[in-house]
């Protein structure tokens, strides 16, 4: 549970240098940043693996450049559905999108140590 609490702590600092590095983003807050990564950790656990199913011959012709606009839709409809986190446009979202997951992604390798299984 604390590993999870840490994980959305890191994804609302992401999206708050996201907002800070893409003048076309921008997060109110630090509790509009939290917000947002909780919402954003949902929409990618509940409807992206949908979404990508659906898509998945789309996806493939386009060797998975697809999928990245899917990524930035989903980082775009976000910014649209939650107030105090504003995305302008859907290639903000797509480059905003890609530089969150990096951010984030680099934030957890550096921060939180892995944990073995036994």
């Amino acid at each position: 549970m604390r590993r999870l609490i840490l994980i959305w702590i890191l994804n609302a600092l992401a999206l708050m240098a996201v907002a800070y590095l893409m003048p076309s983003i921008t997060v109110q807050s630090f509790g509009a940043a939290m917000g947002a990564a909780l919402l954003l950790g949902t929409v990618n656990t509940l409807i992206r693996p949908v979404l990508a199913l659906l898509t998945l011959p789309i996806s493939l012709l386009t060797l998975g450049f697809f999928y990245l606009l899917l990524n930035g839709l989903l980082f775009w409809m976000a910014g649209s559905v939650f107030s105090g986190f504003a995305v302008g446009g859907f290639w903000s979202g797509v480059w905003g999108g890609l530089l969150y997951g990096l951010i984030a992604w680099a934030l957890s390798l550096l921060l939180l140590p892995e944990q073995k299984s036994e």
